[in-house]
């Protein structure tokens, strides 16, 4: 089983160089540079060709490179896929999907390149099942929360549990598993508030996800820490690997280990929480 980790999904304003430059020593394991949100609107035209002439000098090592487009219904967001396409990234990231028809139409513009979409609005929740069974047609790898539109279209409170989003969130993620799809958190708005960000990044690891979207580097190395199986979470994964691998074990479907009954699902989450763990720790 191979696995490419997704735990820490950093932004990127594709119009500060600088931060460009910075990100080739930062820890995350995938990159979104930001066309969108981070990009005022006079500024587009430039922040390409910024993003374009980084992406070129290369150096980013097995970070995953993701461009966020501006969406389909503005003036730049087919021109960014365009543009972007040219400077093969790993994948592209289209904001406000709501439909299954928003993939469609996305994908038929990627040339082939894995897309990735923003889960942000009220009527993409409405529509999960469909924007994910699209995946199969459209080369769809990836759900990125974008709670902070969420919160806004929505008007729920953002609490520091965020129980207003739970069923967003969860209803994201089966959507996801259902069809092969990873997902990924939205983002913790306060970057210095260290205990606030563990305990969200907690919740994410309990509702499935596979990492989290950041907004500054000082949150990577918690984020990597909480997404990644502990030890003791691994040593438990190697002990059930084994013990199925007996060969009076080859053909059970339930065995005890530990004084524990464990079935050949948990011979899955395993064999995944190895893999992971040995993705991360080489």
């Amino acid at each position: 089983m191979t696995y490419r980790p997704r735990r820490s999904v950093l932004y990127m304003p594709a119009a500060n160089a600088r931060a460009l430059e910075k990100a080739r020593g930062l820890a995350a394991d995938a990159l979104i540079f930001d066309l969108e949100d981070s990009v005022a609107p006079e500024a587009k035209l430039e922040a390409r060709a910024t993003l374009a002439a980084s992406l070129a000098a290369g150096g980013y090592g097995r970070r995953e490179r993701v461009v966020r487009v501006n969406g389909l219904d503005t003036p730049w967001g087919e021109e960014d896929i365009t543009a972007a396409r040219g400077m093969a990234p790993d994948a592209i990231l289209v904001p406000k999907v709501s439909t299954a028809e928003d993939v469609s139409r996305a994908a038929a513009l990627l040339g082939g390149l894995p897309l990735w979409v923003m889960i942000e609005t009220p009527l993409a929740i409405l529509n999960l099942r469909d924007i994910a069974a699209a995946s199969s047609k459209a080369g769809l790898a990836c759900f990125v929360l974008g709670t902070n539109d969420l919160i806004k279209d929505t008007r729920m409170q953002a609490s520091r549990a965020r129980a207003a989003l739970l069923p967003a969130l969860s209803a994201t993620v089966l959507a996801a598993r259902a069809f092969g799809l990873d997902c990924i958190d939205g983002v913790y708005n306060d970057f210095r508030d260290e205990e606030g960000f563990a305990a969200e990044c907690r919740q994410g690891v309990e509702y499935g996800m596979d990492g989290k979207t950041l907004i500054h580097p000082s949150q990577i190395e918690t984020c990597n820490r909480l997404f990644s199986p502990s030890e003791s979470e691994v040593n438990w994964a190697r002990q059930v690997i084994a013990a199925f691998a007996l060969p009076e074990n080859a053909s059970k479907g339930v065995i005890t280990v530990e004084g524990r009954m464990v079935e050949r699902l948990h011979l899955a989450m395993a064999e995944r929480v190895t893999a992971l763990a040995a993705t991360v720790a080489s």
